[in-house]
């Protein structure tokens, strides 16, 4: 074995001359035996006249095994293109033992070539199997035990894969189909999903991989709820389009996305909505760099509009996104053209001045301060961006004669408990009672939930807390949240948009809530590892619960009241929401920056209050610089207290 991997260890092009030098020992004894198992006999074995013969047939021999490729095929690799060059080579090598014998005229056995062939055959391939058997028995007792659940195409060319990487072996296929059931492919078994438990056990199986890239999230879900109580990691291949696009190799796993877990199905896009107020048109997106507004802007540079105007106020933010769509608008030669603008929504001179100058016609208006307990401990901020910084965008597109003005909102809007969630109501009323006012720009809202992967998801954050060990923490064990992607959200805002007539507030179909604890259960499972609890106290990782943080709800609504209707969408409903004359809400709006310019969180607070918001708040005033003040007004009074006791 030492000699084996002393001899795999050296360079190629010694290797190759090994191997020839084998390989014409490996012809010499399949003459000399074929010879023997004719004749019957060592001296006539020996004739002269016979090997003079097989000596010059010999080099044609080495020359059509070169010239088949055989040397260029890594023995411990060995495939059907090598297989083809030692069976063609073989033939070769009889007829020019037959053809160098006629030439000479020297007459050999008939038999002596097929014998030869044969022996050939054995030798030359039964060798490099043998080698090949040798090492990958080696290399097999190395690597990690893995089933692969999913037997067709894509499972088939994992095990190809897997077989000459280094880390993992396949030890058994799963697949639902009937049909592939008890098969051997590519020397190994296909089992029903009923003996996952037994194969985990009896093989020693490490790690499952899902073979299933083009199967839909709702099976995937029930697959991964089969599985998950084994308590092993389940990785997943690429997606067909990621593998068809060359973004991704079949062998680079992945963690088990959320939305797998989450079984909803994407609805594809409907391109009339898609284009409608996008296509060959010049479309601004606030808040461009954040989770949403850099997807929406993805989104549109697809459709193509004639300029895609990005408006950020973080510069890394708006230069990541002006580089991602630039690189992407290169590789497809697109037209589109991108200008990044920096700035805030609170300056209503910049953005009113950008609209105007690049004749703006559709805005996507995602920039807000979203973070519930950031904008609780920043509640003049928060209101100046969500309240003011919506009003003021709508005030210049107005201006501006925008024609279409679609507001990012949010479930948090509803019944609000928190600053985020009032500013967010606020921000729809503005507009709901602004669109009453005109009729150039034609103003909507599209109210959704959590999305996966932005920057406030917990998914990622569980994901790091699991890999550092633990524990994972979350507010509150009942907490409940909706969750969808952020591709499918911005399709939906897109579509919905067009889809507005004026004041219109849109609803997107979240699907069923989402238990936190049950979500953070799943992804702890299927990280291969076991919850540890009351129950289990000897499990992995722990789940820690730190209490509900200023503002925060158990549970999210979409609806304020239940008057809602359908549309010719699915995915999307409309709401008919309470809203205020625009005489009404101006006159609050003008308290309420009076307040904010004084910081008067109490007046500012009573008016939130006052506002047909909804606003339930579940905490007191908690503006760190309001409750700071206060602390300092408190101590300066202790002390004036203390000094006049003495």
């Amino acid at each position: 074995m030492s000699l084996l991997k002393s001899i795999l260890s050296l360079p190629r092009v010694y290797k190759r001359i090994i191997t020839v030098l084998v390989d014409t020992l490996f012809l010499i004894s399949a003459f000399a035996l074929a010879l023997l198992m004719r004749l019957d006999n060592v001296s006539l074995v020996l004739n002269q006249n016979y090997w003079l013969v097989f000596v010059f047939a010999l080099p044609f021999c080495i020359i059509a095994f070169i010239k088949l490729g055989l040397y260029r095929a890594v023995l411990r690799y060995v495939n059907m293109q090598a297989v083809w060059a030692i069976g063609g080579g073989s033939i070769l090598s009889a007829t020019f033992i037959i053809g160098v014998s006629f030439l000479l005229q020297i007459s050999i056995p008939r038999t002596v070539p097929f014998i030869f062939l044969v022996l050939c055959l054995l030798f030359v391939g039964g060798s490099r199997v043998a080698i090949r058997a040798i090492v990958g028995h080696k290399l097999w007792h190395k690597k990690t035990a893995v089933l692969i659940f999913g037997a067709g195409s894509s499972g088939r060319q994992l095990t190809t894969a897997l077989s000459q990487g280094a880390e993992y072996h396949a030890a058994a296929f799963v697949d639902d189909d009937t049909a592939l059931q008890g098969h051997i492919i590519h020397g190994i078994q296909v089992y029903a999903p009923s003996q996952i438990e037994r194969l985990v056990t009896q093989k020693r199986i490490k790690k499952i991989l899902l073979a299933m890239p083009s199967t839909s999230r709702e099976r995937r879900k029930e697959v991964l709820n089969k599985i998950e109580s084994l308590g092993l990691q389940v990785l997943t291949i690429p997606g067909i389009a990621d593998l068809v696009d060359g973004k991704a190799k079949l062998e680079e796993f992945k963690d088990v996305g959320v939305e797998d877990l989450l079984g909803r199905d994407p609805v594809a896009p409907r391109p009339e909505l898609m284009n409608a107020d996008i296509a060959g048109k010049v479309v601004m997106v606030t808040g461009a760099g954040g989770s949403i507004g850099s997807e929406l802007c993805r989104q549109i540079i697809r459709l193509q509009p004639t300029k895609l105007v990005m408006f950020e106020l973080s510069e890394f933010a708006l230069y990541t996104i002006d580089k991602e769509l630039n690189e992407y608008k290169t590789a497809n030669q697109l037209n589109t053209e991108i200008i990044p603008l920096m700035g805030s929504v609170q300056r209503v001179n910049r953005i009113e001045t950008a609209m105007k100058s690049f004749a703006v016609q559709t805005v996507y208006h995602a920039a807000a301060y979203k973070h519930v307990p950031l904008v609780e401990h920043n509640v003049v901020e928060g209101v100046r961006n969500n309240v003011f910084g919506t009003y003021y965008t709508a005030r210049a597109a107005i201006n501006a004669k925008v024609e279409t003005f679609v507001l990012i909102s949010t479930d948090k809007a509803v019944r609000p408990t928190n600053i985020m969630g009032t500013t967010k109501r606020m921000a729809e009323l503005v507009l709901q009672a602004l669109a009453k006012t005109q009729d150039n720009t034609r103003f909507s809202m599209v109210r959704f939930g959590n999305v996966l992967g932005s920057s406030g998801s917990v998914v990622p954050l569980f994901r790091k807390q699991i890999k550092s060990g633990g524990p994972v923490t979350l507010t509150h064990p009942d907490i409940t949240r909706y969750f969808m992607t952020i591709p499918e959200a911005s399709q939906l805002v897109i579509q919905a948009g067009a889809m507005g007539k004026g004041g219109d507030v849109f609803v997107l179909d979240m699907g069923d809530s989402v238990k936190i604890y049950d979500l953070a259960k799943k992804i702890i499972h299927l990280s291969g590892f076991s919850v540890k609890d009351a129950k289990n106290p000897s499990g992995d990782i722990e789940i820690k619960c730190t209490g509900l943080r200023p503002g925060e709800k158990l549970y999210e609504e979409l609806l304020i009241g239940d008057n809602v209707e359908g549309t010719s969408h699915e995915r999307i409903m409309t709401a008919h929401e309470v809203m205020l004359d625009w005489a009404l809400l101006s006159s609050l709006l003008d308290k309420l920056d009076e307040a904010c310019h004084n910081f008067n969180h109490e007046l500012i607070r009573e008016l939130l209050l006052h506002a047909p918001t909804g606003f339930n708040p579940s905490d007191g005033i908690c503006d760190l610089v309001w409750k700071q003040n206060n602390l300092s007004r408190s101590k300066s009074a202790d002390i004036i207290n203390l000094k006049k006791a003495h």
